[in-house]
């Protein structure tokens, strides 16, 4: 199983026990852009010396040469279907097309529709990585090919609501603007500044768990501490959605609501920042500085391979494992 490879591969919950700064620098090597580009045969490469190593009881994080094979399965392999991700949806990739499809999202000197279709460019691909990276991802049948009605009700349509629904709540602020054009400052300064970040949090983490609700419905894999799969737990797949839902509000709303209240206030102060063209490249300079340290902090905030009580999984998992805690793919 890949996920006990990649996570498990030189102590079995080596990775779960990290601090918190200790997964945040290894995610800063992770999300190098570099592995977006990596060609599939570098990357089964990859793949096949984790697999040898660990069938030959190898301890070898510490060898350089089996430590940038492990990051490069974990930045572009799904470790539950085993699979190679689309770059586009790989972990370093998410930095580079994240960033301008937040500039373009805050835009408000633009029409409504602008507004609206930038919105549902930005939900539609923070909720495909959100897919991608899950445990349900797009999975092909044993023959090569996906029962098209299944796929539909099962991926396609809940993509299809959660992006609709976003899009339209992260216009609502843009709307009022241009609907009402209000004078007062202090109504400007809260429908610019106060409620996009907090709105937007709200919509990516709500958007994530439609997307991923299928974990929640039909459970996920928990592996003991060697790695073996002990069963699927509904329980444990709820908890999965929560954790990655949380983390993707705290990015998203960070991301959001930093940058304009910092530029708001300073604005008041600093003769540069009246001046618009400096004050749009000083905000976007912002919310690169700010995204760019908060996604390795929200992919690290919890470990992907997160831990669980067994007396909180199903009776039939209880049953199966003498073990006290087990442990799940949280996803990102």
């Amino acid at each position: 199983m890949l996920l006990a490879v990649l996570y498990c591969f030189a102590v079995p919950n080596k990775y779960s026990v990290l601090t918190c700064f200790q997964r945040f620098c290894c995610w800063i090597d992770i999300l190098n852009p570099f592995y977006v580009f990596t060609s599939k045969k570098k990357i089964d490469n990859a793949r096949m010396l984790l697999l040898d190593a660990r069938k030959n009881n190898t301890d070898s994080l510490q060898d350089e040469k089996m430590k940038k094979a492990w990051m490069l399965s974990v930045a572009s392999v799904n470790p539950i279907s085993g699979e190679i991700m689309p770059a586009i949806f790989r972990p370093p990739a998410f930095t580079l097309c994240t960033f301008p499809l937040v500039i373009t999202s805050t835009l408000m000197n633009r029409n409504v529709l602008h507004t609206f279709l930038s919105q549902t460019a930005f939900h539609a691909y923070v909720n495909g990585f959100g897919l991608e990276n899950g445990n349900c991802r797009i999975r092909t049948n044993e023959a090569g090919t996906e029962d098209v009605k299944k796929l539909f009700v099962q991926n396609i349509f809940p993509v299809f609501v959660a992006v609709t629904y976003s899009s339209l709540m992260g216009t609502l602020p843009h709307f009022f603007i241009n609907r009402y054009k209000p004078q007062r400052p202090s109504v400007q300064f809260l429908f610019r500044n106060l409620i996009p970040g907090p709105l937007t949090a709200t919509v990516c983490a709500l958007s994530l768990c439609v997307v991923r609700n299928r974990e929640a419905e039909e459970g996920i894999q928990v592996m003991d501490s060697k790695g073996n799969v002990v069963g699927v737990s509904k329980k444990a797949g709820e908890k999965a959605v929560n954790e990655t839902a949380l983390s993707r509000a705290a990015l998203f709303g960070t991301v959001l609501f930093v940058p304009d209240l910092t530029l708001h206030f300073l604005k008041r102060r600093s003769i540069l920042l009246q001046n618009p063209f400096s004050f749009t490249l000083i905000r976007w300079a912002t919310i690169v500085v700010v995204l760019a340290t908060m996604i390795p902090v929200s992919f690290s905030w919890m470990p992907q391979l997160n831990k669980i009580k067994r007396n909180e999984l199903e009776p039939e998992i209880v049953s199966s494992t003498e073990e006290s805690e087990l442990f799940y793919y949280r996803g990102i």
